[in-house]
């Protein structure tokens, strides 16, 4: 390994707890500095200019949720959404195949981070990571919570991941899919990932598991980013899915970043689940994401994907050769203008940030407790025209919840708390299309993000709580008859068209698709909700 035995605080409960029988060395909670003479000496991270460590993760460059299971048991059986994509691993499967990963772990080299998820420490998740890779440990060490010093040593996880890049499932005999499998554990406690290299498979592993645990606690675990006023504390919330702008809006120099990502709701505040980003690098620039653009030359960062120059060590940010979703992942410390606590107040503000490819829905729309439910549920934006095999016209994307792959429970569970939280904290909802006007993609134009973050800014300054809102006849929202800084034409998407007929058409019909894929969810809430959707 070329490092010495620089455990930096080992817990009093080691891995006998685990049932790993170890025959090679262990490095306990090691620092970034002795981390990157790991990665470097196992050979499969290099250095680029700026300090940077780059990796490349094979086969694998993105999550695989056909190789994600979770074990149905007592415990899960009654609890788990098992319609919504969540499929099943039993007992046994997962007792013969983790037999076959503590084997493998117990013939390598480990490195072994001891890790918070939660900045609020009463509802936090003591965690622990097992890996034989070193710059997979550095990943844990970047996206979670490091405990002070003196708390290592009478760590004792809640939940562990015991994670195995190296070691390929055999699908006739493990009931895997593939190679590669995530299988969650309730009952143990335990998450295994093995055969992909791809570290997001981590930290989405463990917020799917915060999304299990956290609703029995009476607290509502979003997908979501978080960022507050400095001076009165107000939050703002922001649900979107890829490409609707969550982070580019979340994050300002006028506001306190508490989180870009992952957060819990309780009855008094708002914490980050995280300690670190994982933002997609694809195509930044210095002037768009200045912070962000820093991180990706700056020691600490593990950089996955990313094209580099192997004589210069220069990296290449446009070049998607490898994979489109190229990732950085750093400390929230490295940034500039972030919350030091990771929490904040009761949020005062939801947005929820919709790319409508279609042009119809307005980019800007205040909504009832209800239309927020419905719309929170159906998660909608919509994939654009080329920029998939097949894909000719805009596509309706619904993840509901705004987070899908990683919501253990019914939609309905975490609707309901929503809805509670906006009740009893009298929070404001907004939709925000920050796709198309005037067209569908390929014939209207975007959204200006100047005419967005104005929009934004004055719903959070207060200036659109007077402002009279119009009714729109299909989506059923309130959108408001002027903002500042804003051409009042614009918060008319149906104004914006050459052809009215032609929005009608296409309104009516992503209306449909709205009412078609809320069927599933028909049965699990009430009326009032159920009719503040969109009516075709």
């Amino acid at each position: 390994m070329g490092v010495k035995k620089l455990d930096h605080g080992k817990s009093e409960f080691g891995l006998d707890i685990h049932g790993i029988s170890h025959e090679g060395s262990s490095f306990w909670n090691l620092d970034v500095k002795a981390l990157y003479k790991s990665a470097l000496a196992q050979g499969n991270a290099v250095l680029a200019h700026g300090d940077s460590l780059v990796v490349t993760t094979g086969k694998y460059t993105g999550r695989s949720p056909k190789d994600k299971f979770i074990v149905c048991d007592e415990t899960t059986k009654d609890v788990v959404w098992w319609q919504g994509g969540n499929q099943s691993f039993s007992p046994e499967q997962f007792d013969s195949l983790h037999d076959k990963v503590l084997a493998y772990l117990g013939s390598q080299d480990l490195f072994i981070q001891d890790c918070f998820v939660g900045a609020d420490s009463e509802y936090r998740l003591k965690l622990r990571v097992i890996t034989h890779s070193a710059w997979h440990s550095l990943f844990a060490r970047n996206m979670f919570i490091i405990p002070e010093v003196n708390q290592l040593a009478s760590h004792n996880p809640d939940f562990t991941v015991l994670h195995c890049p190296g070691f390929k499932a055999d699908p006739t005999v493990d009931s895997t899919n593939s190679e590669a499998f995530i299988v969650i554990n309730f009952n143990k406690k335990i998450v295994m990932i093995g055969g992909t290299e791809y570290a997001g498979e981590i930290k989405k592993s463990i917020f799917t598991v915060m999304n299990y645990i956290l609703p029995e606690k009476d607290v509502f675990p979003m997908h979501c980013a978080a960022n507050g006023e400095p001076k009165n504390g107000d939050v703002a919330l922001f649900f979107g899915l890829s490409g609707t702008g969550k982070t580019t809006l979340s994050v300002t120099n006028d506001r306190i970043l508490i989180g870009d990502d992952e957060h819990g709701w309780t009855p008094d505040s708002v914490f980050n689940f995280e300690g670190g980003c994982y933002a997609k690098v694809i195509r930044l620039s210095a002037e768009a994401e200045p912070e962000i653009f820093e991180r990706t030359r700056s020691f600490g960062t593990v950089l996955e994907n990313v094209v580099m120059d192997s004589s210069t060590g220069i990296l290449d940010l446009d070049d998607d050769s490898i994979t489109e979703n190229t990732r950085g992942s750093y400390p929230l410390s490295s940034l500039s203008n972030v919350s030091s606590t990771g929490c904040g107040k009761q949020p005062n503000y939801i947005f929820f940030l919709t790319a409508d490819a279609f042009g119809v829905l307005p980019p800007l729309a205040q909504l009832t407790i209800n239309q927020a439910m419905y719309y929170f549920i159906s998660g909608y934006t919509a994939k654009l025209a080329g920029t998939e095999r097949g894909v000719i016209q805009p596509e309706a994307t619904f993840s509901t919840c705004f987070g899908a792959p990683f919501m253990p429970r019914h939609p309905s569970t975490y609707a309901a708390l929503l809805g509670q939280r906006m009740l009893n904290d009298n929070v404001q909802a907004w939709l925000v299309n920050t796709g198309w006007s005037g067209g569908p993609y390929g014939i209207g134009e975007r959204v200006k993000i100047a005419h967005t973050r104005a929009m934004i800014r004055a719903v959070l300054s207060g200036s659109m709580d007077s402002v009279p809102t119009v009714e729109d006849p299909i989506f059923r929202v309130d959108v408001p008859v002027s903002c500042p800084d804003v051409p009042d034409s614009i918060l008319r998407p149906r104004d914006t068209w050459p052809n009215p007929d032609g929005y009608d058409e296409q309104a009516k019909l992503l209306a449909r698709m709205f009412q078609d894929n809320f069927s599933s969810f028909a049965d699990q809430v009430s009326l009032e909700v159920l009719n503040s959707g969109p009516q075709s």
